[in-house]
């Protein structure tokens, strides 16, 4: 989870809006959830794919130049304008980096020398980040027994991933320290989000839209100083950026406040655990990507972990 549509971490929503009753036609829930996380598996394909033919920059920058056309489509559609006061859009420029510029661009710089299906099951220790952060960030959020364990249990998860009884040998420390450093800084966001704009006065939809408009506008600056305009455009790694940006981060977003808003955050949040799965199922289906027993085994140990660290005291 990117944006502050569902901008939560491991103490719960940033915001407690009622649910509203489900809307007539509306696609059932599930089947909105298994798309979304498809979407967003296969997301690391896409990146790969895209720096094939791009840099990294370009990669991230297309990327949030077509989901923010895509928000921008929505709000249009719902009347929705962009917030306002100089307060609300300086704390979305700093979420804008935190959740989008900074670990976008750090899964696509990872990803020139890791594999897809590593980068992705590393985004899922995110909720371990979470954790860890909250027991210091957020006073109100005391951890149990269990939440401790899931913590140690998913970090061992992660040991086994990388191989650490071996050297972590034939692993590319560089790119796999990017792809852990990206997972990190979505939860350091939800914490900067829950503790700035959880009270904020516009929709989700509203603040989502400003937060990719500004984290575009910062790619724009950051990417013509570090990169020169492509000579050629290739048309597969064009395509598949359009297709990060347009399905991966406009219209996951909207699936995501949507669902976020039928069945609440925590279930909505599944789809973290759904992730590598697919990610990895793509890396190795599609690109051919080769696949150690660790890799799997480890993934399983970080998603057990991952979810014992949401696991609630009983009120």
């Amino acid at each position: 989870m990117t944006t502050v549509t569902a901008s939560r971490d491991a103490a719960g929503p940033a915001s407690a809006s009622p649910v509203p009753p489900r809307a007539r036609g509306r696609l059932d829930w599930r089947l909105r959830f298994a798309a979304l996380s498809l979407i967003w598996g296969f997301s690391f394909l896409l990146i790969k794919v895209g720096t094939d033919g791009y840099a990294p920059f370009q990669v991230t920058l297309g990327r949030l130049v077509f989901g923010t056309a895509v928000l921008a489509a929505a709000m249009a559609v719902k009347r929705e304008r962009l917030p306002r006061g100089i307060r609300t859009w300086g704390h979305l420029a700093v979420a804008a980096f935190l959740l989008n510029a900074l670990p976008f661009s750090l899964f696509a710089y990872s990803e020139l020398t890791i594999p897809s299906t590593l980068a992705g099951i590393c985004n899922a220790t995110s909720p371990l980040w979470g954790m860890a952060l909250s027991m210091v960030a957020l006073s109100e959020d005391r951890p149990t027994r269990v939440r401790v364990a899931g913590l140690g249990i998913g970090f061992i998860g992660v040991l086994t991933v990388l191989g650490a009884w071996q050297g972590f040998h034939g692993l590319d420390a560089t790119g796999t320290a990017m792809a852990l450093l990206a997972s990190l800084s979505y939860p350091i966001g939800w914490i900067y989000v829950r503790r700035t704009l959880a009270g904020a006065g516009e929709s989700h939809l509203s603040l989502t839209g400003a937060q990719l408009l500004l984290a575009t506008v910062q790619l724009a600056v950051v990417t013509p100083l570090f990169t020169s305009v492509p000579t050629s455009f290739s048309l597969v790694p064009l395509s598949a950026i359009v297709a990060l940006g347009a399905l991966g981060t406009g219209l996951a977003v909207l699936l995501q406040y949507g669902l976020v808003a039928e069945v609440g955050p925590t279930t909505a949040q599944m789809v973290t655990y759904f992730i590598p799965v697919i990610a990895t199922a793509a890396g190795v289906a599609v690109l051919g990507e080769s696949l150690a027993w660790s890799t799997p085994v480890g993934a399983v140990i970080v998603l057990a972990g991952a979810a014992l660290t949401q696991v609630r005291r009983s009120a």
